[in-house]
């Protein structure tokens, strides 16, 4: 996977974190069109950016357990 593609990916994830509406790993590999290792990648890339990225069993998704200022961005100089 490019590194442009894998960033838009991790900001979409974050998006769909923040709004509690992932769905399950294999939901959001469909909806990503990616496997699900793929998905546990990226949720790995989020926790090492510092996102408190947790699952949620009742929700079936993923959230953040705490309220963080998480801006990804890409600056061209």
């Amino acid at each position: 996977m490019r590194i442009q593609e894998q960033f838009h990916l991790l900001v979409r994830l974050d998006q769909l974190i923040r709004l509690k509406a992932t769905g399950t790993p294999a939901m959001l590999a469909q909806r990503f069109n990616v496997s699900e290792r793929t998905v546990y990648y990226l949720i790995v890339r989020l926790k090492d950016l510092g996102g408190p990225v947790e699952y949620c069993r009742e929700r079936e998704c993923y959230c953040y357990s705490q309220g963080i200022g998480f801006q990804l961005k890409i600056i061209q100089e």
